[in-house]
C-alpha cells in the first residue's frame, strides 16, 4: 500500500507542477478582447503562446514518464532504489542459457526485481520476488552445509 501511495504522491506533485506552469503561461499571455467584446484565448492564434503551452505539456509528460520510470526501480517494501544490477542469460545462447534479463536487489534484502531484456510478446511486467526478513539465512545454510 505504501508503494502505491508514494506513486500517487509523486504523480500529484507532477500534476501540480504542470498546472502551475500552465498558470504562469496564462498570466504571461493574457486573453485578448476582440472588437466585438468576445474574450478568446490566444491558443492557435498566437504562436509564442501556443509553443509555451506545448512546452508545458511536454514538460508535464516528461515528468510523468520520469516518475513512472523511477517508481519501477524502487523496493516494494521500503521504497529505496534498487541496486546492483546483474545481467543473466545470453543473447547468443537463448536456448541454452535462457532469455537475457537483469536482476536488481533491495539494499536491505526485501526482494529482487527481474526485468526481461528481450520482449517477444510485447511489454511484460517485471517480476518482483519478495524475500523474508533474514537475508543471511541462505548464506548461513550454505556455510553450515560446507562444514
Amino acid at each position: 500500500m505504501k508503494y502505491w501511495a508514494y506513486l500517487a504522491g509523486k504523480l500529484a506533485v507532477v500534476i501540480a507542477l504542470t498546472l502551475g506552469l500552465q498558470i504562469v503561461v496564462l498570466n504571461v499571455f493574457p486573453p485578448r478582447v476582440s472588437r466585438f467584446g468576445n474574450i478568446r484565448t490566444p491558443f492557435l492564434y498566437d504562436m509564442p503562446f501556443t509553443f509555451a503551452i506545448l512546452g508545458t505539456l511536454l514538460v508535464g509528460a516528461g515528468l510523468f514518464s520520469l516518475a513512472i520510470h523511477d517508481q519501477r526501480r524502487r523496493c516494494r517494501t521500503c521504497l529505496r532504489r534498487l541496486i546492483m544490477p546483474v545481467a543473466s542469460g545470453s543473447w547468443g545462447n537463448i536456448l541454452r542459457l535462457g532469455r537475457p534479463h537483469t536482476e536488481w536487489i533491495c539494499p536491505f534484502g526485501h526482494g529482487t526485481l527481474s526485468i526481461d531484456d528481450l520482449h517477444l510478446t510485447g511489454s511484460e511486467n517485471p517480476a518482483w520476488e519478495p524475500h523474508d526478513g533474514d537475508i543471511w539465512k541462505e548464506l548461513e545454510s550454505y556455510q553450515k552445509a560446507k562444514k
